[in-house]
C-alpha cells in the first residue's frame, strides 16, 4: 500500500485517510461506499474551499470526481487540493482492485 494512503473497512464503509503532497492541506479523510463518496473532511488548507469541494463531491461516483479534478494546478504549483483528491481516489481504486482481485 502507498505510504500516504490508509484504507480501513468499518461496517461496510471504507474509511480512507490520505496525506496530500505539495499543497497546504495535511490530511484528507473520506468515507466511501459502492464507489461513491459519503463524506469528506480535511485538515489544513483553505477551509472554505475544501468544505465546498467536500460538499460538491459528496454522493458523487469516484470516477467522475477523478475526471473532473485531476490535473488542476494551484497558482504556480503543478498540483492542487482538488488534484490531490483525484490522486487519493486513484490510489484508493488501485488498492481496492488489489484486494478484490487477489
Amino acid at each position: 500500500m502507498s505510504e500516504n494512503i490508509e484504507i480501513r473497512e468499518i461496517n461496510g464503509v471504507d474509511v480512507v485517510r490520505f496525506q496530500p503532497q505539495g499543497v497546504c492541506s495535511k490530511l484528507f479523510s473520506l468515507k466511501v461506499k459502492d464507489n461513491k463518496i459519503l463524506e469528506m473532511e480535511t485538515v489544513g488548507g483553505c477551509s472554505g474551499n475544501l468544505k465546498g469541494i467536500g460538499s460538491l463531491v459528496t454522493g458523487m461516483d469516484i470516477n467522475e470526481v477523478i475526471k473532473r479534478l485531476q490535473g488542476l494546478p494551484c497558482g504556480s504549483r503543478s498540483t492542487s487540493c482538488p488534484d490531490q483528491l483525484s490522486i487519493c481516489l486513484k490510489l484508493y481504486l488501485e488498492e481496492k482492485s488489489k484486494v478484490t482481485v487477489g
